[in-house]
């Protein structure tokens, strides 16, 4: 199927997401929620474009609009930039800290200029990203908490949570880098709690928090981190980095074949 963007034809599977077509074909659809890993979230709602079908126009968000006939979509038409500069300015209104929005603001031509000058505040667009991340890890240690105006991404009664494995997913995947964190070689700190590193048992390096190596065994995800024993029990053997790991297979391998 064919469809039209921005005068460009464009290939593209019946039920496709219009913003996965735009990106595939080189076609700069700006958002702040998408994210590969995550999916499409249609929080931020900058993703919008102007679709024309059989005559009629319409505002539609594209990473959730999917694709099911030829249309033709216009991704800066005037009303497009008229109603994401809106979007934009409430956005910077909901995060007057968030540097990345301003940025967009100025690229867009965004005019918000009573909110720009605001350099501190909160910086969080309430997007979900983080959530959703903390969600697939199978973690769910934060999520969104309050109501109305005091609406925020956090830990339940904003106390330490147990649920946290200190991976850092949240931060990294954060459009706006509204999850403070300190990530070193020895620890992790994040949302009130330290992490302690674990070190691959064979060369020393650097692996994850001895939480996430237990979200591991209870996913059955070992396999990825932890050296089997000759029966396949994972519950007190090495755990090794991805180099190790790799070697001690190699060498079951060898072992099992004679192979010298």
């Amino acid at each position: 199927m064919i469809i039209t963007i921005d005068g460009i034809k464009c290939e593209c599977e019946r039920g496709e997401y219009l913003l996965q077509v735009a990106r595939r074909n080189g076609i700069f659809i700006p958002t702040l929620c998408t994210h590969e890993g995550l999916g499409s979230l249609g929080a931020c709602r900058l993703c919008i474009v102007e679709v024309v079908d059989g005559g009629r126009s319409r505002v539609v968000t594209s990473c959730l609009f999917p694709v099911e006939h030829e249309i033709e979509v216009f991704t800066g038409s005037d009303i497009i930039k008229e109603e994401r500069s809106v979007i934009l300015a409430l956005l910077a209104h909901l995060a007057p800290g968030a540097e990345i929005i301003k940025h967009m603001a100025a690229y867009g031509g965004a005019d918000i200029p009573r909110l720009a000058d605001k350099e501190d505040g909160d910086t969080c667009i309430l997007c979900g990203r983080c959530a959703t991340a903390c969600e697939l890890v199978g973690s769910g240690a934060i999520a969104k908490i309050n109501r109305g105006t005091a609406k925020a991404i956090g830990t339940p009664y904003d106390k330490e949570s147990p649920e946290c494995i200190g991976c850092a997913g949240c931060a990294h995947v954060c459009p706006t880098g509204s999850i403070p964190f300190t990530e070193t070689e020895t620890f992790v700190e994040i949302w009130g709690r330290t992490f302690e590193i674990k070190r691959c048992d064979c060369c020393g390096r650097p692996i994850s928090t001895d939480e996430m190596i237990a979200n591991a065994k209870l996913k059955e995800a070992a396999g990825a981190m932890f050296a089997e024993s000759a029966d396949g029990d994972t519950t007190d053997v090495a755990v090794l980095c991805d180099v190790c790991r790799k070697q001690a297979v190699a060498e079951k391998i060898r072992a099992g074949t004679n192979i010298k």
